[in-house]
Order: structure tokens, then sequence, then C-alpha cells
């Protein structure tokens, strides 16, 4: 009994030991600051790099903020990604179950016959109690493995439900920018209209040719053709739209704004607070934790595995008097298993889990590359873009100011169709320019938040923003 004990103490001694490396973050050379930081722009403080899981609420538009809470509820993509999650939490729970001993209880009537012998049957009632010790640390370590994919799932979900939120803010500011072109469109339709008028009014006082209701009239029908196909290109983001939240696109409808949501305040994050922001990064660094622990999985089989088994209950040929003293039986036995040989297969394992660890080690310094270049680009846009739109504000307060004069000295017959006919489309292309710019910048911006891995917690302060 004091061997036994001596025994079971030590085999619970040694089942504190896990084999195979402790995790280390996988060392990634990270620059100090972005090459294309924003003239003006200042690094967040520390307590803006959390992440805020209402972002949208920046370009303060309250319908913009109802379509993002519903897409959270209907976007089928994000119940996918909920489903994995449940998943892999089950899996988990599946691995730390062999942790723990196994009660199982089995109840049979069996017959069986040997040759030259008649048939003999037996009736049986028994539990049975079994436990493989976790010495090495095998079942720990899947446990570990199973966690940290449990964690990569949810970093998955989250990158997934960021990608889709920039991608429903970008649909709706496409759909707004789509609303603003239609007004700067009927807007000019009019104003070729009045041109019209006046040219035919000038013809039929003789004072023009033909030529000049027929140029009128082609700017006319060329702007109500754009107009159409603005009105189709709306459709089409409002069908988006409609997918993105989960409904049929046949029953959604947006009502037509009267403004683009307001440009947000960007603070400039640090290259470093992407391994802690970005969900896509976690998850890359989660299964890498995985795959490390799985070389400690594979390294268990060199070494014997421990367990314990216990049964007992009653056993007879008939069941009237089943459970008595005579029927009863019982087994108590410790068991050791060791492979001795079996032409690699174990080293293969071994090599086999390295080599995999090796690769997400590289998918996770790639997707931090590629993370850090995300952010790069999107600065760039947004500074170019920014430096545009100040140009092209001033291009088109120019050009309304040539229009306003030319309308005047066409009406009084100073100048003919084809100046006005170039000044109304140098006008009208200035103002759907700026709007290009205004919409791209909107847009950059989208990009940039998701980039930065979400938004950013501004204080007790509600959200600034710029036109």
């Amino acid at each position: 009994m004091l061997r036994a004990g001596t025994l079971l103490g030590v085999m619970l001694v040694l089942s504190g030991c896990m084999l195979g490396p402790d995790y280390v973050r996988p060392e990634q050379a990270l620059p100090a600051t972005y090459q294309h930081a924003m003239e003006g722009w200042k690094t967040a403080a520390p307590s803006q790099t959390d992440i805020r899981d209402d972002w949208w609420q920046l370009y303060q538009d309250a319908e913009l903020a109802s379509l993002l809470r519903q897409l959270e509820l209907g976007n089928q993509n994000l119940a996918a990604a909920e489903a994995a999650w449940r998943e892999a939490r089950a899996a988990l729970g599946s691995s730390r179950s062999a942790l723990y001993p196994k009660l199982d209880a089995e109840a049979g009537d069996n017959r069986s016959s040997r040759a030259g012998g008649g048939i003999s049957r037996e009736r049986n009632v028994q539990l049975g109690l079994s436990w493989q010790l976790d010495l090495w640390g095998e079942v720990r370590r899947q446990v570990e493995a199973g966690h940290a994919r449990l964690e990569a799932s949810a970093s998955d979900w989250a990158a997934l439900k960021l990608s889709q939120q920039s991608l429903l803010v970008q649909n709706y500011i496409q759909l707004r920018s789509l609303d603003e072109q239609l007004r700067i469109t009927a807007a000019n339709l009019d104003a070729y209209r009045r041109v019209l008028r006046i040219s035919e009014n000038r013809y039929q006082a003789g004072m023009v040719t033909r030529a000049d209701v027929s140029q009128a009239l082609t700017q006319v029908k060329s702007t109500e053709a754009q107009q159409l196909d603005l009105q189709s290109q709306r459709a089409r983001i409002s069908n988006a739209i409609a997918v993105l939240l989960g409904q049929p696109a046949s029953g959604f409808e947006l009502a037509v704004a009267e403004s683009l949501p307001v440009m947000p305040e960007l603070p400039h994050m640090l290259p470093s607070s992407l391994l802690e922001r970005r969900p896509d990064i976690a998850s890359a660094e989660q299964r890498v934790m995985a795959a490390n622990a799985e070389i400690g999985v594979a390294r268990t089989a060199y070494f014997p595995s421990f367990g314990f088994s216990a049964s007992g209950g009653y056993r007879a040929d008939a069941w009237s008097g089943l459970v008595s003293t005579p029927n009863r039986f019982w087994s108590l036995g410790p068991r050791l298993d060791l492979r001795l040989f079996d032409a690699g297969a174990r080293r293969a394992r071994v090599q086999q889990a390295e080599a995999a660890y090796d690769q997400t080690v590289a998918r996770y310094r790639q997707t931090t590359l590629e993370a850090i270049a995300e952010v790069e680009d999107t600065l760039v846009q947004l500074s170019s873009l920014e430096q545009e739109y100040r140009v092209q504000a001033e291009a088109l307060e120019s050009a309304r100011d040539a229009l306003r004069l030319i309308e005047n000295q066409y009406a009084a017959g100073m100048v003919d169709f084809t100046v006005v006919s170039h000044a109304l489309v140098t006008a009208h292309n200035a103002e759907r320019t700026l709007l290009s710019l205004q919409t791209g910048r909107l847009t950059a911006s989208a990009q940039l938040v998701s980039a930065l891995g979400g938004g950013w917690v501004q204080g007790a302060e509600e959200p600034s923003g710029v036109q």
C-alpha cells in the first residue's frame, strides 16, 4: 500500500510537467511611425487606442448608426462566424473533458456457445471508472491549443464584423454621394433647360441659328440620361446594403438624404498599436499559439502513458438474484502504455508540428506587414484627397463665377452658345469632381478606421468631425 501511494504521489507530481516550448510572441520589426502621416496629426493618447464598438458615430449620421445596429442583428456572414465561434468553444470543452475521470455504466444480457456445448447465458450490471493521467501535458497542451483556436475564432468573428461594418459605411457613403450627384444633376438640368428656353426665344427672334437650339437640347437630353444612370446606380447600392443587413432587396428602400456624413477627425496611431487593435493580427497570433502547443502534444508520444481503471458489478446467468454477494465482481489496477517502435512516425509528427508552427509564424508576420501597408496606403490616399479637395473647391468657385457672367452675356447677345455650353459643362464637371473628392475622403476615412482595427475612445466627449 505504501509503494502504491508513493507511486501515485510521484505520478501526481509528474502530472504538473508539460512538454514542448512555452509560447513567446514571434519577433516582428515595426517602424516607429507611419511614413505618410498627414501634416498636423497628433499621436493618439493611450486611452484612444481602446477599440469602441460604435466607431461609426464619428460620422454623426443617425440613419447610418441605425443601419449598423441592424447589420449586427441580421448579417448572415456574422451569424455564420458566431456559429463557428460556438463550434470552437464546444471543441475546447471536449478537450478539457480528457483531464477528468470517466464513469461508465453497463447492463448486458449475452448468449454464447462453444462447439459440442450448449448455449450459456450471462446477465451483468456494472460500473466502470477510468482515468488517464496527463503526466506529460498532452491533454493540457491540447486544451491550450483549443483555447488559442477559440480566441482565433473570436478574432475572426471580430475581423469579419469590422469588415462588414466598414463595407456598409462605404456603401452608405456611396449612396449619399449618389443622392448629392442626383441633386447636382437636377440643378444642372434646370440650368440646361433655362439655356434651352433662351436659345429657343432667340431662335424665334431670328438672332441665332437652329444649331444653338439643337446643342442646348442635346445637353438637356444627355443630362436626363445621366440622371437615369445615377438612379440605376443608387438602386444597386441600395440592394447591396439590403444584403449586408440580411434583408430582401425587393422590400428595402432608403429615403434620399440632403447631405453627406460628417468627415471625422482621425488620430495618428502608432504602427505597434496594430498588434493590439487589429483582430486579423490577433487571429494570426492565436494560431501561432495553437501551433506552438501542438508541438508539445506531438512530443508526448515519446513517453509512456499512465492510467487507472476500476470496475465492479454483478454477473449471473439469470436476472433473479443478480444483485447478491456471490455474483459480485470487481477489478482495479494501473495501466502503462509505451510504444517501442513506430518506424519514425513520432519523429515525423514532431517535425510536422514544427513546420506547421513555422508556417503560422510566417503568416502572422505577413499579416502584420500587410496591415501596416494598408494603413500607409490609406494615409497616402487621404493626404492626396485632402489637398485635391482644397484646390478643387477653389476651381468650382471660379467656374460658378464664370458661368454667371457668361449666362448674362449670352442673354444680352454678347457671346455665342458655344461659350455658354463650355461654361456649363466646366461648372458641372467641377462640382461633380468636388463631390467625388469628398466621397473619396469619406470612403478613405472608413477604410482607415478599418485598417486601424476600429474606432477609438474620445473620453467623455462626443466624437467631433470636420467638413
